[in-house]
């Protein structure tokens, strides 16, 4: 496929969606305080984002409420308290994991919601229940992507089989997600190649949702936006699991659209982020994801590793090339 755009033009097909609070959120439990939410939100409005994903529907049944911040579960009531009645042009997003939210009860029809926009994450052996998912909110009225998560492990044909069905539900987009931050920029454009050529069919738009346990997040990120990717999640400071995401300071600097300003997100992170980092929050590239990255491994047993604060780094290496 050709490639879309060049260094010089603004693409308007282009949409920034802020991961921050969902994505950093498995750094803290989603234990942010309200005010760090307000800001953001404010700050994500003055900068030109287009989307703000404030975190996950997961069911109460399922997961502890005190053991996890509000942001866990998004309820109406507690996104309104940020955002009111969202008088503003960014939308509101939020995801649902397949199997681990109560989607029928906890979504709202949009009529009654201030969220414009779901995200349904599933891996590909989940695909029936996701489509479930989807045409469910879809039905409800919202804007509706697909988070096809851990592509790197699946198998080709397999992954090609999730595509097509997702291509003809009556999702609006899909997602390329690189969970475990193993692909390289030449894996991203053929991926995005792939993804695109079932997007033209169908008439979908294709996201980017990039992991930096390779310090390739920002890389792959604009390496599929070259072939023709369109919806771009970034976090402030890079925050999320383990190595973290796509950095917004660096996409918001990419971007060519005059509409993308970089001055409230440099302010933020001055006055939200750097005392997160000061207070003991860790996130980042370390080697340890590094290597769980390198093999293509989940990062959970490099999370555990970095909270051991260990630094045995070829002990770890070795034991992962055991599993």
């Amino acid at each position: 496929m050709a490639q879309r755009g060049d260094l010089m033009t603004a693409r308007a097909d282009i949409r920034v969606l802020d991961a921050t609070i969902r994505d950093g959120g498995l750094v803290n439990n989603f234990n942010f305080s309200d005010e760090f939410v307000n800001a953001l939100y404010r700050t994500n409005v003055k900068a030109g984002v287009d989307y703000m994903e404030f975190g996950y529907k997961a069911s109460k049944e399922l997961f502890d409420v005190n053991k996890f911040g509000k942001w866990k579960f998004c309820d109406e009531a507690d996104i309104r308290s940020i955002v009111g009645d969202n008088n503003s042009d960014m939308k509101i997003a939020v995801m649902a994991d397949v199997g681990r939210c109560d989607y029928k009860n906890d979504i709202l029809p949009k009529k009654d919601s201030v969220i414009d926009m779901i995200r349904v994450a599933t891996y590909v052996h989940q695909m029936p229940a996701a489509l479930e998912m989807i045409e469910d909110a879809k039905a409800k009225g919202y804007e509706v992507v697909c988070n096809i998560m851990a592509i790197s492990t699946a198998k080709e044909s397999d992954l090609d089989q999730a595509l097509l069905m997702v291509a003809q539900s009556s999702a609006d987009g899909i997602y390329i997600v690189d969970s475990y931050g193993s692909l390289y920029p030449e894996q991203i454009r053929a991926i995005s190649d792939k993804y695109m050529e079932v997007a033209d069919k169908y008439d979908k738009y294709i996201g980017m949702h990039a992991h930096n346990n390779q310090q390739l997040a920002f890389a792959n990120t604009i390496e599929a936006t070259a072939r023709g990717v369109s919806y771009l999640d970034a976090t402030m400071m890079s925050i999320g699991r383990s190595a973290g995401n796509c950095a917004m300071e660096l996409l918001i600097s990419f971007l060519k659209n005059p509409k993308y300003n970089i001055f409230p997100v440099l302010k933020f992170i001055e006055e939200h982020m750097l005392p997160l980092k000061q207070n003991g929050l860790v996130w980042g590239y370390d080697i340890p994801y590094l290597l769980t990255g390198r093999l293509n491994q989940h990062p959970s047993s490099a999370i555990d590793y970095m909270k051991q604060q260990r630094c045995d780094y070829t002990e770890f290496y070795t034991d992962l090339l055991e599993k």
